[in-house]
């Protein structure tokens, strides 16, 4: 059984809205109590999370902004974009995020831990160096990325995002970069319009960002045959180092944002294909940390399948077949098609 830790801090729920968000304080209150259910408590270790310096926000955000966001902790409530708040103590509430997700690289990198999962909040991967977007204010995985490879010599970073939506900032923060590889799915065209299938990188950084745009629809099968075909033959020829996961609970099936299909079991499988390649690269060094995800059962119930997961309760062989064979091939065959013409000139093993 893996030694999975898990970053958890009763400050992620002062980050709240004056009226109905569907970011709110309630998502982490339901996966909170999830962790003391009779079959999860005790099993995971806690992370103590810290405040991220502004000196770690500057590895991606600009200093004018950071200083933007710390402004609205003089004030009881404040819109940073139409979809996007803070109240007096988002700000500490960001910076605790963020340095939350750093504390868990520290861990699994010093061997202390096997793996880890961040449930925190506000969520990251729509924050661009210099504004707020989607829900999100700093770029807690971003931050962690750039923070692993100048604090610990990290020198080729997986990025997975399987949120609902396209992660827009940590696209942008390593787009001429190869030291980080990032690879999404998400609803397409949907919020918040980046993630074009010929976004590919520049420079330095091309080949290394991969976009799988999905139509509404796909589900457990269709994610999964996307996983096999298409990201585990990327990763295993470009041998991370570290692997982040952008845990995005969106595309459950009943989420209210959304219009994917996958079930907790579907989540369950998708981490394990990420853990098993990631055990062949990186001995399962992999954090997720928590974006998007606002039907409050299936979070409860898609994060407490992952946890087990991580934890080494994997899905019996006979349940992968069967959700293998429940993909909709005519759906999804064409845009895996796609993908791979565009990533063939940087990848062999497509």
């Amino acid at each position: 059984m893996a030694n999975t830790g898990i970053v958890k801090d009763d400050r992620y729920l002062d980050h709240v809205a004056d009226s109905y968000h569907p970011e709110s304080q309630e998502r982490l209150r339901v996966v909170y109590k999830m962790l003391r259910d009779h079959d999860m408590e005790g099993k995971y270790k806690e992370i103590q999370p810290r405040m991220a310096t502004e000196e770690e926000l500057e590895l991606i955000h600009i200093p004018r902004y950071i200083q933007l966001v710390a402004a609205t902790a003089n004030r009881d409530f404040t819109m940073l974009d139409p979809d996007t708040y803070a109240n007096s103590k988002s700000y500490k509430t960001a910076k605790l995020a963020a340095g939350g997700t750093l504390a868990a690289v520290d861990q699994v990198l010093s061997g202390v831990l096997d793996n880890a999962f961040a449930f925190v909040r506000p969520p990251g991967h729509h924050a661009e160096s210099n504004r707020a977007m989607g829900f999100c204010l700093f770029n807690n995985v971003a931050i962690a990325a750039g923070y692993a490879i100048k604090r610990h010599n990290i020198k080729r970073i997986l990025i997975i995002d399987w949120d609902l939506h396209h992660g827009n900032g940590t696209q942008h923060s390593f787009y001429e970069r190869a030291d980080v590889l990032y690879f999404s799915t998400h609803q397409f065209p949907y919020y918040p319009g980046t993630g074009y299938i010929n976004e590919v990188g520049n420079g330095a950084g091309k080949g290394f960002t991969v976009n799988v745009p999905l139509q509404a629809g796909p589900g457990d099968g269709e994610y999964m045959q996307v996983f096999e075909e298409v990201l585990e033959p990327i990763a295993l020829e470009y041998r991370p180092e570290m692997v982040f996961v952008s845990a995005g609970f969106d595309i459950y099936y009943q989420d209210p944002l959304g219009g994917m299909r996958v079930t907790p079991e579907g989540f369950a499988n998708l981490a394990k294909i990420v853990l098993e390649f990631a055990q062949q690269t990186c001995k399962g060094k992999v954090i997720f940390v928590l974006e998007g995800g606002y039907h409050l059962n299936g979070l409860q119930e898609s994060t407490k399948e992952v946890l087990k997961t991580m934890k080494g309760e994997t899905l019996a062989r006979g349940r992968e077949e069967k959700i293998r064979q429940i993909a909709n091939r005519q759906m999804i065959e064409p845009i895996i098609k796609k993908v791979k013409e565009v990533q063939k000139p940087f990848w062999k093993r497509l």
